[in-house]
């Protein structure tokens, strides 16, 4: 639990790409959090990287978190709009003495890194332009230095992990501001932080060995450090590194699928958190339920099955008027009230957005397509007759009421000595092409007279061949 007065996370992606699982369930976390204790969230888009950013990203990641719900208090910062911001801490820390200019080249580097590979020791940069003074008029470009500590331990305290302790001797003096001036990632996230009172940064945990560096720089720029809680990764359902071949796609490509943005953000959260045994939330449950103290320490799987699984519950519970909305032009032209009579029908077999869309149009549109092993086994020369006259019978049928269908079906099985599954199935395929449906009073009533009649009529025709 947390002070409700000073919670402020953030989301902070590089729009180097989509935003894929791993980040939005970061930004998940973090915007309930948030929202749990009544504090702000922020959204800060890193894109310090000026080969690999874009602009295409930067609106595919803002189109995900809108339509995830994912409102943020303050942003979206950009940090190529905050160099002043950046450059003057960098003045701070070689004026205090805590960072130094560094001339030397990429040729010295790499030269370097190669002696100490050859002697066994870990490559990193050997500090031998720190304590120079060298000035900023020195006529060679030059990078700027952290100054950091050559010996001792940094920890870091993390919520999830507890105490994890480095060795400073494996920290060299990282690079904070490159030769055309740029300021560096690791420098950045922290002047940012700091700027914007950041009392909580969760993130995964490939973040976790940037940590002891940044709280460097924090330590020299006399800035308080946030707290961390660095999350364990997503593996695939078969525990290797996720990727599409599990069904990793952008967050983008799954309200493409058809899933739901509730059933989404229901799942995500679930990848590495829990609340008892219980597996789909609203939105509202979320809010008050989540807590990093029951983050799981352990990598969660992600199974494309278990979120279809999750979405088709969440899509069972929705009110029918809220799915009309949400469907978007899927069912464009078809009167609200009718359709959803429709939704009400079929969304308890549908798992997503597109089954169901796929499933209505058997309702509604004139065309039908037949799964053809259906065909071959429910419409026959023995059932031909029985369709066309089944037919015959229903034309005094009033479809304004199920009721009427039902009582003229049933006396035209008892006429016949029939029971009800020797042509229910047949009568099923005539009408949807297939073998599932809802009840089939009920979808005879929505679709009406006209079309049930011309349906049954034509796959009596099927069935003489």
């Amino acid at each position: 639990m947390s002070d409700q007065t000073q919670i402020r996370t953030r989301f902070a992606p590089s729009p180097t790409g989509y935003l894929h699982i791993g980040g939005a369930r970061t930004a998940v976390f973090s915007w309930l959090y948030a929202k749990r204790y009544g504090g702000k969230f922020i959204l800060r888009v890193e894109d310090t990287d000026n080969e690999r950013s874009t602009e295409d990203s930067i609106q595919q990641i803002l189109d995900a978190m809108a339509w995830l719900g994912l409102d943020y208090d303050e942003g979206p910062f950009r940090q190529t709009d905050r160099w002043e911001i950046y450059h003057s801490f960098i003045k701070k820390l070689l004026d205090s003495g805590h960072a130094y200019r560094c001339v030397c080249t990429r040729e010295d580097l790499d030269e370097k890194r190669e002696l100490m590979q050859k002697s066994g020791a870990k490559p990193m940069y050997d500090g031998s332009c720190r304590g120079k003074d060298i000035p900023a008029d020195v006529g060679k470009p030059y990078v700027v230095r952290i100054a950091g500590p050559k010996d001792g331990k940094t920890e870091v305290e993390d919520l999830l992990r507890g105490t994890v302790v480095f060795d400073n001797s494996e920290l060299d003096d990282m690079i904070i501001m490159r030769t055309d001036g740029s300021p560096t990632y690791n420098f950045c996230v922290v002047v940012d932080d700091a700027d914007m009172k950041i009392s909580h940064v969760i993130r995964g945990d490939d973040h976790l060995a940037n940590t002891p560096r940044q709280l460097v720089i924090y330590k020299a720029l006399g800035l308080k450090p946030p707290k961390f809680a660095h999350v364990s990764m997503i593996l695939g359902s078969d525990g290797k590194r996720l990727s599409k071949r599990h069904g990793a796609l952008s967050v983008l490509e799954y309200r493409d699928m058809g899933i739901l943005p509730d059933a989404f953000l229901n799942y995500l959260t679930r990848l590495g958190w829990s609340h008892g045994d219980q597996e789909v939330f609203t939105l509202d449950e979320l809010k008050s339920k989540f807590d990093l103290d029951a983050v799981s320490k352990s990598a969660s799987r992600f199974d494309l099955e278990k979120m279809t699984w999750t979405n088709a519950e969440h899509l069972r519970k929705m009110d029918n008027k809220a799915l009309v909305k949400i469907s978007g032009n899927a069912f464009e032209g078809i009167p609200g009230e009718r359709l959803e009579t429709l939704l009400e029908m079929l969304k308890p077999r549908a798992r997503t957005l597109v089954d169901l869309a796929a499933s209505a149009r058997i309702y509604l549109e004139d065309g039908l397509e037949y799964d053809e092993k259906s065909v071959t086994r429910f419409l026959t020369s023995d059932t031909a007759s029985l369709l066309s006259e089944l037919a015959d019978r229903l034309e005094i049928a009033n479809f304004g009421r199920k009721e009427d269908i039902e009582t003229v079906f049933n006396e035209y099985l008892e006429e016949k000595g029939l029971k009800l599954k020797i042509l229910a199935q047949p009568v099923r395929v005539a009408l949807t092409g297939g073998t599932v449906s809802p009840g089939l009073f009920d979808i005879m009533a929505f679709m009406g007279k006209d079309k049930c009649l011309a349906r049954i009529r034509e796959g009596a025709r099927r069935g003489r061949g």
